[in-house]
């Protein structure tokens, strides 16, 4: 018997039923909650060593990596760790322990509502 599965392919477009955690900065001033959460993402990834993690999961083939495949940005593994678990923090990241690895993915609905947060709202007719 073979343990091969089909998995399901990610949608390359955002769904439109994808709620932003914030409206598009130029659509209205952002509420203190909506701040709170953007500022919390934009931090996670305001670390250059953050964003190379966060980049090597989005990019990983299959929209997932073991932190085996992503622990060389050059900083001790504790270190990548403790990265690892801010970008998990801020709801950028999910992970899921494996037998001895952890296998970290991005949300496909993050990313989404982060590219509608930076989407220039279209101008009132």
């Amino acid at each position: 018997m073979s343990n091969t599965r089909v998995l399901p392919l990610l949608e390359t477009e955002a769904p439109a039923d994808v709620a932003p955690c914030c409206p598009p900065l130029t659509e209205r001033p952002f509420t203190a909650e909506e701040a709170e959460t953007a500022a919390r993402m934009f931090k996670a990834l305001g670390d250059p060593v953050r964003l190379r993690l966060f980049s090597a999961v989005a990019s990983h083939e299959g929209g997932e990596a073991c932190v085996c495949d992503i622990s060389d940005v050059g900083v001790s593994q504790p270190t990548v760790s403790h990265h690892l678990k801010k970008l998990k923090e801020a709801g950028l990241l999910t992970s899921e322990r494996r037998g001895t690895w952890v296998y970290y993915r991005v949300e496909p609905s993050v990313l989404a509502a982060m590219g509608k947060l930076l989407t220039i709202a279209p101008a009132a007719a």
